[in-house]
């Protein structure tokens, strides 16, 4: 009756793994930096015994300014800049700033994880009141019984009516439905001149504000139909195709009148699973006066 919905296994966040990212760039940058230091160090060392030990560049000179001169403010300013980088972001990098990340990472994680927790909970909470449900149903509702005439090939009807007309099988169907819930979809109930008497009369319907005349119940599931029907000892499915499908799986018994014939349709009952029914009685009927068709009455129940 209720369906357990599969639990998805949730996805990576795309801002956690973009912030995983951003920081083990961040650290490799660092990294290069402290590399870039080292090598501007021995840069340095190089020009100075260039320049005072072999005298390369003496004579040189650039936009007016000697060689060395030179040198030694270009080595200067990459110098401060390394030493900016190295000393100064590391700050931002260094071992206090990597666990912060970290621990920013961990509570956004918590996080995801308390709404995974509450989700998952929600799902149990509904799939356990819904066992619930089912379990009030079953022990409420003795027999849900599905009443029906169909032909050889399950034919039920066409353009919502009946496509025979057979007196004893309307007799049976008043004897066993009278004063009792009686459970059907819209076009069912509107094929009905008036609502049958000494009945309780539960329509299912999609539409929310169907209209429907004084003492019928309108519901939009089969399970608030049968929680309608909880204090009828045998509540009765009565039509159309749609809802015996869904009643199927549900239903502890089969009130069958099986026409022994073929018929033009366009609405049938579904094929009864041997292996999950059993015929306990079967009635047959020969064509006469009466009756165009022969037919049987069948019992089937549940195993």
């Amino acid at each position: 009756m209720f369906g357990k919905k599969k639990k998805e296994t949730p996805k990576i966040d795309q801002e956690q793994l973009e912030l995983i990212k951003n920081a083990q760039r961040r650290i490799k940058q660092k990294k290069r930096l402290y590399a870039h230091f080292v090598i501007f160090l021995i840069g340095a060392v190089f020009i100075i015994l260039a320049n005072t030990v072999l005298g390369i560049g003496k004579e040189t000179k650039f936009f007016g300014i000697d060689w060395f001169v030179f040198a030694i403010m270009a080595w200067l300013f990459f110098f401060l800049y390394h030493l900016f980088s190295v000393f100064v972001t590391s700050k931002f990098m260094g071992k206090d700033w990597e666990k912060k990340q970290l621990e920013k990472l961990v509570n956004k994680q918590k996080v995801r994880i308390e709404k995974l927790k509450h989700q998952i909970e929600k799902e149990d909470l509904h799939i356990a009141k819904s066992e619930v449900f089912e379990k009030q149903i079953s022990s409420k509702t003795n027999t849900l019984t599905m009443i029906v005439a169909a032909g050889q090939n399950n034919e039920i009807g066409k353009n919502n009516d009946l496509i025979w007309h057979l007196r004893d099988d309307l007799k049976r169907f008043k004897t066993l439905t009278s004063g009792h819930h009686i459970i059907m979809g819209r076009k069912t109930f509107e094929s009905f001149p008036k609502p049958l008497p000494n009945r309780t009369h539960i329509v299912i319907s999609r539409q929310t504000n169907y209209n429907a005349p004084e003492g019928v119940i309108v519901v939009n599931s089969l399970d608030a139909a049968i929680a309608h029907a909880k204090n009828d000892t045998q509540p009765f499915i009565i039509g159309g195709g749609e809802i015996y499908k869904l009643a199927m799986p549900y239903a502890t018994k089969i009130e069958l009148t099986r026409v022994h014939s073929t018929f033009d349709a366009d609405t049938f009952f579904p094929e009864i699973d041997l292996n999950v029914w059993k015929e306990t009685e079967n009635t047959f009927h020969k064509k006469d006066s009466e009756h165009d068709y022969e037919f049987s009455f069948l019992t089937y129940e549940k195993l």
